[in-house]
């Protein structure tokens, strides 16, 4: 059976509560399995790709999104079997325009618009949020953009773009993608981003495995360590194992379980490097309904790493 269906935000479209993300994994894969895992994806009920990659002059050069564009092809999906999801960088904005990054993000993906765009990190303090909100509505009312949302933003920054939003009668946030794991819960499970979620933002779990440390595995591209925890989360590794197998499931299974049992959750993005990887995390649908999501999050409980060492305010 297809996995089930959420809505992006109160009027978004619905999709899969698994989505999968693509930073570097493409570029990795023979084109045959990457095609495969691709096809194997949709017929799943996965809809939503994450293609972004950074666009920044500057940046190092990646081709994940240019060879999604040949795995669609290859696969024979048509733009409305899938969602795609790019990122908008804001380390070089206003001075490099959202427009312009999206266009080109369009052009390498080989579509015309972004079912979601999802804004970078909010890294400096005197970005102007409102006209960030203004450029987005422009983006939307363009055809360019469906929904948009942020990552890894404060709390209290997301409630002021969806303030500035409501008072100027445009579309606001309708996701926060946020680090949201077995280790890394105090910012999506803490009391600032309850009232994020109460005003129909709601939430993409990302960096689940902890670029892989969470699984005992290392060497792959991991994103920044607020709390300065990893370390701990590694060390947690063969006891997750311990945990997962005591409910027949693999650690990546569990991991993917613990984030579904969020009740403002969507979609929780991963990565896969082959159809087998893939086959095997889809399961982890199956078990939240076997084991029960209490118990799930009771089971994972010991390794909550960064409680009382990040503030749930976020970033």
């Amino acid at each position: 059976m297809p996995i089930p269906q959420r809505r992006i935000g109160r009027d978004g479209p619905l999709t899969g509560v698994l989505s999968l993300g693509s930073w570097h994994t493409y570029d990795r894969m023979d084109f045959r399995e990457a095609v495969a895992l691709l096809q194997t994806a949709v017929d799943a009920g996965i809809s939503l790709f994450d293609v972004g990659v950074y666009g920044l002059p500057g940046s190092p050069p990646a081709g994940t999104d240019v060879l999604f564009s040949a795995m669609v092809r290859a696969a024979g999906l048509r733009r409305e079997d899938y969602l795609l999801s790019a990122k908008l960088w804001l380390e070089g904005y206003p001075e490099h325009s959202l427009r312009a990054q999206l266009e080109n993000a369009l052009f390498r993906a080989g579509v015309s618009h972004a079912d979601l765009v999802i804004l970078g990190d909010l890294r400096r303090d005197d970005t102007d949020l409102r006209a960030l909100v203004t450029d987005l509505a422009g983006l939307r009312s363009a055809g360019l953009i469906g929904q948009w949302g942020v990552n890894n933003w404060p709390a209290s920054a997301i409630k002021a773009v969806h303030g500035f939003a409501t008072a100027d009668g445009v579309p606001g946030p309708a996701i926060a993608q946020l680090k949201y794991s077995v280790a890394r819960r105090s910012i999506p499970d803490g009391a600032p981003f309850a009232s994020v979620f109460s005003l129909g933002v709601s939430l993409q779990a990302s960096d689940v495995f902890e670029g892989g440390v969470l699984l005992g595995k290392g060497g792959r591209p991991v994103g920044r360590d607020p709390g300065d925890v990893r370390q701990r989360i590694a060390g947690s590794a063969a006891d997750l194992a311990k945990a997962a197998e005591s409910v027949g499931a693999t650690p990546a299974q569990l991991c993917l379980a613990f984030t579904l049992t969020h009740p403002a959750n969507t979609t929780t993005l991963f990565g896969a490097t082959g159809v087998r990887q893939l086959e095997d995390n889809l399961a982890a649908v199956a078990l939240v309904e076997r084991v029960g999501a209490a118990e799930l999050r009771s089971l994972v409980e010991p390794f909550w790493a960064d409680r009382d060492v990040v503030d749930p305010e976020g970033p």
